[in-house]
């Protein structure tokens, strides 16, 4: 067991963070200003470095590394901002993994390039109104006909909806009750039906737009299935390495307001001396930094243990469960720490704190990363119904 990064791996650690203070700090500032997506100039900027690839394979246009390797890259540009580090989550932990581990060749060539070279976005489609942490219950249906899938339905809280190319519809594809009957299609946004409401106003996540989705008829080829009825165990199995991607993000924001409150406590002087000589303060940075580091050993374990494959489900609920109350509570101590600093939009503290919340929510909520977990330990499946 080597807790230890690899030269290679320093070296994109390295790259990685000076390309994204360098390049992304200016935009991102833009982006919590305005609450757009990160432009398309950037996208390509990130294409061009292969963040957008990093263990997606070779032969579609990836760089072929690890995991672990796109952990690094992506903890290193989040901490810039979620927003300009979101199109490598959803390329290297989203939607794009199931199409890689599960979608038929023809599909993968069709997509995963583009993706690679920075010319298509690709988010995932699952919650709808009556469906969130209950996914078993969405009613959003993919009729087959011939050699089409008719899709109706309406989808809820798609992270990229209406900015995102293409879209991972998790949806019925037969008349199998519960998950027997779900599996997944691939639809591009410019498909006759398919439309979207108005945007969320969220209380974080500027720049990672978020909308309601309405299928109408909308029709895509067979060919455009990724998994089908009965494959939802796989698609399950794909979420897990979200899981992971949504724990790095967490880490990141953490990271990112430790790093703040560290810079502050050595400049500010309080009652004749530097904040950073007071015990108390001293002990709020240890408590901290315990935190991070305890939730980035998770995450490397969960990635690693996965190897080339998806990690387990008690490895992935386990980290995305501590990164996500970890980051809340780190970001909460660095406004504290701050004082009125912290509590100014002056300060990146406060988005951080806000930003932080939202990685709970998303991609399955702690409580049930907590349900997953105790299944594990039990080796039983609980059925929340009865």
């Amino acid at each position: 067991m080597d807790f230890s990064l690899t030269p290679e791996q320093q070296e994109l650690q390295r790259t990685a963070t000076e390309f994204a203070r360098r390049e992304l700090t200016g935009i991102a500032a833009e982006i919590e200003a305005s609450g757009q997506p990160l432009p398309h100039a950037y996208l390509k900027k990130l294409a061009a470095m292969g963040y957008l690839g990093i263990n997606l394979d070779a032969e579609h246009g990836g760089v072929g590394l690890g995991h672990l390797d796109a952990v690094l890259v992506l903890e290193a540009v989040a901490r810039v901002s979620p927003a300009v580090a979101f199109p490598i989550f959803e390329s290297c932990f989203g939607p794009v993994l199931a199409i890689q581990h599960f979608a038929g060749e023809e599909l993968k060539r069709r997509i995963i390039p583009k993706v690679v070279s920075g010319d298509m976005i690709v988010a995932v489609s699952m919650s709808e109104p009556e469906a969130g942490s209950a996914l078993t219950d969405l009613k959003t249906r993919g009729r087959i006909e011939g050699d089409t899938v008719v899709i109706n339905g309406q989808k809820r809280w798609c992270s990229g909806a209406g900015h995102s190319d293409a879209y991972v519809v998790y949806c019925r594809l037969s008349d199998e009750p519960g998950a027997k009957g779900i599996g997944a299609v691939l639809v591009e946004k410019d498909r006759p039906g398919l439309s979207f409401g108005a945007p969320e106003q969220l209380m974080g996540f500027r720049g990672i737009p978020s909308a309601d989705m309405h299928f109408d008829d909308v029709r895509v080829p067979v060919s455009n299935i990724i998994v089908p009825a009965g494959g939802f165990k796989k698609l399950m199995e794909a979420f897990d390495l979200e899981r992971c991607g949504n724990s790095t993000m967490s880490l990141a924001i953490a990271a990112a307001a430790l790093e703040d409150a560290l810079g502050y406590v050595q400049e500010r002087k309080q009652f004749g001396k530097a904040l950073v000589d007071f015990q108390a303060v001293q002990i709020k940075l240890a408590e901290m930094a315990m935190k991070v580091e305890a939730s980035r050993l998770l995450i490397h374990r969960a990635v690693t243990n996965a190897a080339a494959g998806l990690p387990s489900i008690i490895d992935s609920s386990v980290a995305k469960c501590f990164a996500n109350e970890m980051t809340r509570e780190v970001c909460g101590a660095a406004i504290q720490i701050m004082g009125g600093y912290g509590y100014s939009k002056s300060f990146k503290a406060e988005q951080r704190f806000r930003d932080s919340w939202g990685w709970g929510i998303a991609g399955g909520s702690i409580d049930i990363q907590k349900i997953n977990i105790a299944a594990a330990l039990v080796g039983r499946r609980f059925d929340q119904r009865r």
